[in-house]
């Protein structure tokens, strides 16, 4: 590798993460060119040479570390389970990793990949795109111009209205599999909320299930207590018939409160790539921001939505890798996450507050 060549990018798993997401970034990212993807269905590894023409394909994930040596980066976008496994071996072969979230089952897991990274001398990065969504570099925005006075308490949604189990590892009720929306959405929600207001003190969850046939969580509350005093309320849910506001924030001067989901996943499934006017959103789904009055009934002040910006991510990475800037998310953060996640499980199993 010179330092005008694209890094070599090998990617594991072509299902949901890896086709809507990381191959896209990947390849619309300046200075990483995507080299392989490891995938043993021969649909998908026909759909990735069609996607991208000059892209190698494997079967197996050993064909890759077999020749480790003409790659930069593994990324590893397959089944939660394979994560630390597969990481392990990535960065025992010395190359640098980035795993899709959840990096681990357990925060004690991703803690050992962190310091397994450190000892090989290897970036280690977590992928938390949603740190990227646009109501969330908005809301960032609002709360460094202290547009909303002291944050009393952050309520975060990410609600679907799925009734029928959609089957898969996601929904499945063994607990290799790390499914769940606890495990999935949660990281989201949890991360964020970190990100935003700092470590948690105490957790308390409520999980169910409530869909006939499925095996795993569908329905899940976790208040998280910050050491700064904020309390979060973090909703996720596979059965919400009607959908709340993705942020509903709540200062000391005025509050935050948007609805609907940023639109760059969306784009990516119906095959749209960055480019200009990427994550942009309508201005009739901008948030408010105001005291006293509703925002459904013309309360408040409407705020620009700054556009969401996923490929930051893959570019933080790539700078990363060639020591131009920061790890864009550490796998000691998603440790953390993972920390709130465990609690809010024993908390939701014993019907207790944690104290982490």
């Amino acid at each position: 590798m010179t330092a005008a060549s694209p890094l070599r990018v090998g990617l594991i798993g072509y299902g949901l993460a890896g086709s809507v997401f990381h191959a896209p970034l990947i390849a619309a990212t300046e200075g990483l060119a995507l080299d392989t993807v490891v995938t043993s269905n021969p649909e998908r590894q026909e759909q990735a040479r069609a996607e991208f023409p000059d892209v190698r394909t494997a079967a197996g994930p050993e064909e890759l570390f077999d020749r480790a040596g003409e790659l930069d980066l593994i990324v590893i976008a397959s089944p939660n389970r394979t994560h630390v496994p597969l990481a392990t071996t990535a960065l025992e072969a010395g190359l640098p990793v980035v795993v899709d979230k959840p990096v681990a089952g357990t925060a004690a897991e991703a803690r050992a990949l962190a310091a397994l990274a450190d000892e090989r001398g290897l970036l280690l990065s977590v992928f938390q795109n949603r740190r990227w969504d646009n109501d969330f570099l908005t809301l960032r925005g609002l709360l460094t111009e202290g547009r909303l006075g002291d944050v009393w308490r952050f309520e975060s949604r990410f609600e679907r209205w799925r009734p029928q189990p959609k089957g898969g590892w996601r929904e499945s009720g063994d607990p290799a599999e790390i499914g769940g929306l606890l495990y999935d959405l949660g990281s989201h929600v949890v991360d964020q909320a970190l990100v935003l207001f700092g470590p948690a003190t105490e957790v308390y969850a409520e999980s169910v299930v409530r869909r006939a046939g499925a095996e795993t969580d569908d329905d899940t509350f976790i208040a998280l207590t910050h050491a700064n005093g904020v309390r979060s309320h973090l909703y996720v849910s596979a059965t919400a018939a009607q959908l709340g506001p993705r942020f509903r924030v709540l200062g000391s001067q005025a509050g935050y409160v948007k609805y609907g989901l940023d639109p760059q996943e969306a784009a990516l499934r119906e095959g749209l790539r960055p480019g200009p006017r990427w994550g942009a959103e309508p201005e009739s789904l901008w948030g408010r921001t105001g005291a006293g009055e509703s925002p459904l009934t013309g309360g408040g002040t409407p705020v620009p939505t700054l556009p969401g910006d996923y490929p930051a991510y893959y570019a933080a990475v790539a700078g990363a890798l060639r020591g131009t800037g920061p790890n864009p998310v550490t796998a000691l953060e998603a440790a953390a996450a993972l920390d709130v996640l465990e609690a809010a499980r024993a908390s939701a199993r014993d019907k207790v507050t944690v104290t982490l």
